[in-house]
């Protein structure tokens, strides 16, 4: 390592530190921050501010040399990122690149990532559910995993917290595996998106569902962000570009400017973390060694409480690299579990399909979300050959086709006076739990470092016998579905794709009730580091069928308030919740 920073230590003491800028980092330090804690939070990118740092946000086609598209050297510099649906001219600067940051793939393994303050609260897909007992439950009732250590009346509340500042469009559908929250207005179903939707209801007896998708979008009046600066959906659908409208929820418009409006945030971007240092004489964590990103300097910042919100990959890199001789093994890794039990949410799937009835409508303009069916196997009971369930999207649309026919003047006025319209086109993809186990997991590479000569993360993820299985039940229903809608031209297919396209990878620090078979406690301290929390993806004991961001957030709003004493035992507030911060619970 390069040569250390001399900075006094006064200067690189805060009250908390919070390592990672992303959803649930920046939900951490805006709760903190609200508390009136001194906090600094760490990322390992540069800095992006709000609308001045999002170069492409109001280009228009022709304005990109490739009209938006990746070149072929592009691709073939990058062929895990190029893989990825948002990773596209109008946003590809907000991605790691393959070279930027090398890992060992064991196995396949297509790690999506974005290090910039932000992180990739910018280029997220947006849809937010809120988890039930039926997954938090799950692993003690089918026999996986460990018991997680909370129940959905534990956060509850905390997804009412969050949900009301970030802005959730939605409608209360009344669905036990999917409980509705605090809703600005949804966004409707079209017109055979509704109809497959009543013939769900009439076929299958009100057991499946198809709602319009919950999304982190403001839609309808905006006066209640106003004071966020931010304004309505404008129904763009370039929200990957970053929306100067702060239409939909991200961290650089949302909660980093209200932590920073406190007066109680630092941002120290450009530092990559390089560990915890663990005091043996205190028995606690003191603070973390960064590694500037551009100068390779080292230097380290001290605080009494930590947050480590890196994204679930990397917070397990950071522990695992967190080593002592009271921890040899990782930081708080008594328990052996430290970057095992990863999983994923299984994508490989879908469903395609044409419609040839309601030929009176069509569609127009954008919307921010789509058709989601709700998980609907093995809810209440095991009714299959394999454990848990999946959910899934679905969408109709009709266009015009381009008519290409004949050459010069005639092929420019077929192109500029299109043909007739289509049958509509349907199309479904599944978003399936996996089961985490031991065999799937994260580790140090023994060889191998980075250019800030910290070691590379080794990954080995698969499928199961278990996930071929649903698959297979997938692509059976929905072809029983869509059959039954008179749907036609039914086509199934199965990428195979890599575990890491989801971009939900969970695990490896999970929540347990036991010590000795997890690392976190119901609060995300870990059991053994209790001024240490973790509130990212890989906390996570399971997995759900749920997009997992809006969790995280209640979770990451939830830990902050235990530490500064504002959990269910009463309020603190001022200098009492400052002090309270500093002291170990």
């Amino acid at each position: 390592m390069a040569n250390l920073n001399l900075r006094s230590t006064q200067e690189r003491t805060y009250q908390a530190i919070v390592v990672g800028s992303g959803i649930s980092g920046a939900w951490a330090a805006k709760e903190l921050c609200d508390l009136g804690v001194k906090t600094l939070m760490i990322e390992r990118g540069p800095d992006v501010k709000h609308i001045k740092d999002y170069p492409t946000t109001t280009m228009l086609p022709h304005e990109f040399p490739h009209r938006g598209q990746l070149t072929e050297k592009i691709k073939e510099e990058n062929p895990v990122i190029s893989k990825c649906y948002a990773f596209r001219e109008d946003a590809m600067h907000f991605f790691v690149k393959d070279a930027e940051h090398p890992y060992v793939q064991e196995k396949p393994f297509d790690w999506i990532r974005g290090y910039q303050v932000g992180g990739k609260s910018l280029m997220w897909a947006r849809q937010v559910q809120r988890w039930s007992d039926f997954d938090f439950e799950g692993p003690a009732r089918d026999g996986f995993a460990v018991d997680w250590p909370i129940r959905y009346k534990d956060i509850e509340k905390w997804y009412s917290h969050v949900e009301k500042f970030a802005g959730v469009s939605g409608f209360k559908d009344g669905i036990a595996q999917l409980p509705d929250g605090e809703f600005l207005p949804g966004y409707d179903l079209n017109v055979v998106e509704k109809y497959f939707a009543e013939t769900m209801k009439k076929e299958y007896g009100g057991d499946r569902h198809v709602i319009s998708a919950r999304c982190a979008h403001i839609h309808g009046s905006a006066e209640a962000f106003a004071a966020q600066g931010r304004g309505s959906c404008q129904n763009r659908n370039l929200c990957q570009r970053g929306c100067p409208f702060g239409g939909y929820f991200s961290s650089n418009s949302s909660t980093i400017p209200w932590a920073l409006k406190t007066g109680n945030l630092t941002i120290r971007p450009d530092a990559v973390v390089h560990s915890v240092i663990y005091d043996e004489a205190k028995g606690k964590a003191t603070g973390v060694r960064i590694i500037d990103r551009l100068t390779k300097e080292v230097e380290e910042f001290y605080a009494d409480v930590l947050f480590i919100n890196a994204a679930a990959l990397n917070t397990n890199a950071i522990l695992l690299n967190s080593t002592s001789s009271r921890f040899p093994n990782g930081l708080g890794n008594d328990s052996g579990v430290l970057g095992k039990y990863v999983a994923f949410h299984n994508y490989r799937a879908r469903v395609s399909g044409e419609h040839e009835g309601h030929a009176e409508y069509t569609t127009s303009g954008g919307r921010p979300t789509s058709g989601y069916f709700p998980r609907f196997r093995n809810v209440y009971k095991q009714e299959t050959d394999f454990l848990r369930g999946y959910a899934a999207g679905f969408s109709a649309g009709r266009g015009v086709g381009p008519n290409t026919d004949g050459i010069g003047m005639e092929l420019k006025n077929n192109l500029l006076n299109p043909g007739q319209y289509g049958p509509w086109h349907v199309g479904s993809h599944m978003m399936g739990e996996t089961l985490p186990k031991e065999s799937n997991y994260v580790a140090l590479d023994g060889s191998l470092k980075d250019e800030w000569g910290i070691p590379q993360l080794k990954v080995s993820m698969d499928y199961d016998d278990n996930d071929e299985k649903m698959v297979k039940d997938y692509l059976e229903q929905m072809t029983e579905m869509f059959t039954k809608a008179g749907f036609t031209n039914i086509q199934t297919s199965d990428s195979k794709q890599a575990p890491g396209l989801d971009i939900h990878e969970m695990g490896g620090v999970r929540m347990g009730k036991d010590p000795k078979t997890s690392m976190l406690n119901a609060n995300h301290q870990l059991h053994a580091v209790p001024n240490v929390y973790v509130t990212d993806g890989s906390s996570m004991t399971s997995t759900s069928t749920q997009n997992p961001s809006l969790t995280y957030m209640a979770f990451a709003a939830r830990a902050a308030h235990h530490r500064c004493g504002q959990d269910e035992r009463g309020g603190n507030s001022g200098k009492e919740a400052i002090r309270a911060c500093s002291e170990v619970h």
